[in-house]
Formats: C-alpha cells, structure tokens, sequence
C-alpha cells in the first residue's frame, strides 16, 4: 500500500507542474506578429529619417517602403490568425492541461501494468525467508540436475585418444576389482578430467560406500565437488546432505563451507553466503581452489548482503589454480596395469601437472603433489628443482611452504 500512496504523490507533483505551465504559458506573452509589426514600423520611420537628412536617395528610399509594407500586411494577417484561435484563451488551456493530466495518469498506470507487477505485495523479511525456504526445497534433484546439465552443456569433449584408451583399461580394471579402493581412487580423479564429472562422481561415491567409516571428510568433499559440477554447478540436496557429512568430520573443510555459500546464495540467502564465505576468506591459504572464485562474486554479493565488504590482505598471494594431479598413490594404484601403460599413464599426468604450475601456478598441495611424484619415479634431480622453485614461490607463506616441504622431505630432496 506504501507503494501507491508514494506513486500517487508523485504523479499528482508532475501532472500539477505540467497543468501549471499549460495555464501559465502564454500569460503576459504577446504574439510574434505584434512584436514584427512594432520592427516593421519603426524601420519605416527610420527611412524617413534618412531621406531627410539625405542619406539614402529618393528612388531607394521608395522601394524599401514598398517592401517593409508588404511585410507589414503579412503580419498583420498573422496577428488577425493568431487572435481568432483562441491561444491565448484560459479556457483552452484548461482543456489542454486536463488532456495532458488524464494522458499523464492513463499512460502511467498502462506502463506499470505492461513492465510493472501489479498485485505484488509487500517482501517484509519474514516473507523473504519463506521464500528462501520454499526456493530450497524445490531444488531439483541430482538427477534431475544433471540431466539438464547435459542437455545445456552437450556430450563431453574429446579427450587424447592415447589418455581415452588409458581410461578405457582403468575401468576394465576396476569393473574387475570393484573393492579395489586405489583403483577406485584414480578413477574418480580421472573421470572427471575427461569432461565427465557424473562419472567421476559415480566413481567415487562407490569408493565412499566402500571405505565406510573409515571415509574421511576429504574423501566426502571431493564427492560433493563432482555432484556439484555434474549438476552444472547447482547444489542439489543430495549435495547437500554430502556436504553435511563433510562438516560433521570437520567444521573447517574449506570445500564444504564454499559450496554450502554458493547454496545459500544460489536460493535467496545472500546474508548467510555472504558471512560463510567472508569467514572462508579469513581463514583460507591464499591459493585455495575457492578463493579466485569468491573474490569475483563478493563485491556484488555484499551489496545484496547490504553488508561493507573489505578485500582481504592476502589478495595479492600468488595464484591458486586447481587441478588434478598424480601422487603416489596413484602410481601405487597404476601398478596393476602393464608396465607400458603404467608409465604412460604416471609420465603424462606428471608433465601435465608440472607443465600447470609452470605456466599457471597452484596451489601448495599441487607443488607438493609433484614433488612426491618425481620422487616415486626416482627423479630426485628434478624434484629438488621444483622443491628450490616453491620456497621462492611461497617464501612469504610459511604454512603453505610448510606443506610443500613435508613432501620435499619425504622424496629425500629437503635440505
């Protein structure tokens, strides 16, 4: 109602301005006619002046007249017009302004009705919190989900016909072993880095059920990052309810906290994402997979927040980029396979790995995952070159160096 009464008001300030100058507009004012007819005259005196004083000659003098006088009769049959219709009569400009004022209101209420909402009430906060309710419980399911991810997205795209092979004999493997958790593990991995994450996904909730109790809060959040992806991004309910498992083993798993954010800001909570992520910044190694993400989205999610949001000191830490990468016990896992394959396979996720941080960058946990796989494979040499290379890159942040010479250490390349 508070809505009306405001657009009420200011339709009738603006229609009163504009009938104001409608009746106001020619008060006082004289038609153009009568102003050249004053000009017309005076400049036949002025020619009179001049013949007199010999100025102009007579003959000149004559047919200035002639001409001045003819455009004296044109503005006087111009005056005539003008007083015969009426322009200057209160009368008419009554009219004309109740015209413009109906025009005015008429117009406005068809332009409300055509772009507006009529009959939308009122959002008072407790309507827009049942909103948010009802907006999460009609999230479609992961199925659903990932139906329509595949129809907007299309089939996934080609892989390296030599990696599409590899995969090929990795799940003949697995379907043989299905208890096998290592193979399990590394096909979870890879499914997804061929485009398909609804595989990867399927692949590793077999390897949760598998584990059991014994499946770790990681083993749960990289479930809910492939559901996640499957779904086109979405964070379904049965997401959901992974994510809970995840905070249940712990509280602070950055993975969890980024997508139960993404979830309330995906279903009309903008506050409550936009305080789990504000937290999730102030307690994340700044080449978390998450933070690049949420530092694009927080500007805007704060104004929706209608909170002041202050980028956090670490924004120019060195890149994250995330990705997968081997480690040794996915080498451990590969051993199953031929001794050809195997180093086929270990070789080409290892170069590709190092080839990222090279040109990319990552995070801690990818510097040290290929510092372990270059040990494994017995190439101290250059595992040492990458353990000299990370201390420069995180000289300045001692927990992430931290990590990255655990794993030094254990490939025997730490000083």
């Amino acid at each position: 109602m508070l809505f009306w009464i405001v657009a009420a008001l200011i339709a009738l300030v603006m229609t009163g301005l504009v009938v104001l100058a409608l009746v106001r507009g020619g008060a006082g004012e004289e038609p153009a006619a009568a102003y050249d007819l004053r000009v017309y005259r005076d400049q036949l005196k002025e020619i009179d002046r001049d013949l007199a004083r010999g100025i102009i000659a007579p003959e000149d003098a004559e047919r200035m007249k002639t001409e001045i006088s003819r455009r004296v009769l044109e503005a006087d049959r111009a005056l005539a017009r003008a007083s015969t219709t009426g322009r200057d009569d209160p009368a008419v400009a009554r009219i004309a302004a109740a015209g413009v004022a109906v025009v005015a209101v008429a117009g406005a209420i068809w332009l409300y009705r055509d772009i507006g909402a009529p009959g939308y009430g009122d959002l008072p906060m407790s309507q827009r919190l049942e909103m948010a309710e009802a907006s999460l419980a009609a999230r479609p399911s992961q199925d659903e989900a990932e139906e329509t991810a595949r129809e907007r997205l299309g089939p996934p795209p080609e892989v390296d016909p030599r990696f599409a092979e590899l995969m090929e004999r990795l799940r003949a493997v697995v379907a043989e072993r299905p208890n096998d958790i290592q193979g399990l593990e590394l096909l979870a991995r890879n499914e997804a880095a061929t485009g398909d994450p609804a595989a990867g996904a399927a692949a590793q909730r077999r390897l949760v059920a598998l584990k059991g109790e014994a499946a770790t809060a990681q083993d749960f959040a990289a479930l809910a990052d492939l559901m996640v992806l499957a779904a086109g991004g979405l964070v379904t309910p049965e997401a959901e309810a992974v994510l809970n498992e995840v905070l249940t083993r712990d509280g602070r798993n950055g993975t969890a906290r980024y997508y139960v954010g993404l979830m309330m800001a995906q279903n009309g909570r903008p506050d409550r994402a936009f305080k789990i992520w504000d937290d999730l910044l102030k307690s994340s190694d700044p080449a978390a997979p998450w933070v690049p993400v949420i530092m694009a989205q927080m500007q805007e999610l704060s104004i929706y927040a209608g909170q002041e949001w202050q980028p956090p000191a670490f924004a120019a830490a060195p890149p994250a980029v995330a990705g997968p990468g081997p480690s040794a016990e996915d080498m451990e896992a590969a051993a199953e396979m031929s001794e050809e394959d195997r180093n086929a396979m270990i070789r080409g996720m290892v170069e590709g790995l190092a080839e990222r941080l090279a040109t990319e960058g990552g995070s801690a946990e990818d510097w040290a995952r290929l510092i372990g796989a270059l040990g494994v494979m017995g190439e101290a040499d250059r595992a040492a070159e990458i353990w000299a290379e990370a201390q420069g890159v995180f000289a300045e942040y001692p927990e992430m160096l931290a990590t990255v010479r655990a794993a030094a250490e254990r490939a025997g390349v730490a000083e």
